[in-house]
């Protein structure tokens, strides 16, 4: 027997990164888990430390680069914190940051941004995977549980039909669903931030303002706008469970059913994914 791979490292490292450097502040809070491979299997099978980095040590790594990149965005940050290990131990040979942000947006009184004053954004967490050896470094950003739904302006119908199918067909639904998404970069661009925020904008306006056959022919044209949009992309993959509003039967009360009430539920929910890049 013998050993087939191993990683260690440090997880959930709790950040908040402020930039104060003008009156208005920036905030990036962070949770970041740092895995090591390389020289390290003697620790594993033979008792051997002597090549081991201590996991108190990949943490306090962390906080420190955090200190010296105060304003970078987190794709940046964790290409930061992955060359400093690869720089600094020779044993490492792969470096993996998987980063989660709590977002924190502008609190706006009396129509005004306040340069220090922010409101917890639970919608959904952004997420960063970056991959380094020291032949390079591949970085990978995404959403996770972003939530977002349309009331009308969706189908489900025309489907495969057999002696197991009970499910009517229907031209006017709610579409909604809690997305994981993540998308690699050929290239970094000129501001992660921003291109972020236009992959999100691209890919919500062709759901909301073009009528869904099916989540999967949303999602398609989804990310092939995304794509479009931002040139530095690879690929985007999503997957996109449905949040199903059931149809409350209100008959036994002399009301018909109207699209109107309905019954929220996520258990079970169908699960759609795909990944879309360029050819």
């Amino acid at each position: 027997m013998a050993l087939i791979n191993s990683t260690y490292g440090k997880g959930r490292v709790r950040i908040m990164r402020v930039k104060r450097d003008t009156a208005r502040h920036e905030v990036r809070e962070l949770s970041v888990k740092t895995l090591l491979t390389g020289g390290f299997d003697r620790v594993f099978t033979d008792a051997d430390n002597s090549a081991a980095l201590c996991t108190d040590t990949v943490k306090n790594i962390t906080w420190i680069v955090a200190r010296e990149n105060v304003g970078l965005d987190s794709e940046l940050y964790g290409k930061a914190l992955a060359q400093k290990f690869l720089d600094a131990y020779p044993q490492v040979e792969t470096v993996t940051v998987i980063s989660e942000e709590t977002k924190w947006t502008r609190m706006v009184v009396d129509g005004e941004e306040q340069d220090h004053g922010f409101i917890l954004d639970a919608n959904g967490k952004p997420t960063v995977t970056v991959e380094a050896t020291r032949a390079g470094m591949a970085v990978t950003s995404g959403l996770s549980g972003f939530t977002f739904m349309k009331s009308t302006e969706s189908g489900w119908d025309k489907f495969f039909k057999d002696e197991y199918t009970t499910l009517a067909e229907t031209r006017d639904r709610i579409a909604a669903t809690a997305m994981e998404a993540r998308w690699r970069w050929s290239r970094d661009p000129a501001d992660y931030a921003a291109a972020n925020a236009l992959i999100l904008k691209t890919m919500l306006k062709v759901f909301v303002s073009t009528y869904s056959e099916s989540v999967q022919d949303s999602l398609y044209r989804m990310g092939m706008a995304a794509l479009d949009a931002v040139p530095e992309l690879i690929d985007i993959h999503m997957a996109c469970p449905n949040k199903h509003y059931v149809p409350i039967n209100l008959k036994p009360f002399g009301m018909d059913y109207d699209n109107m009430v309905l019954l929220p539920t996520d258990e079970p929910h169908g699960q759609i994914e795909c990944t879309v890049g360029r050819d």
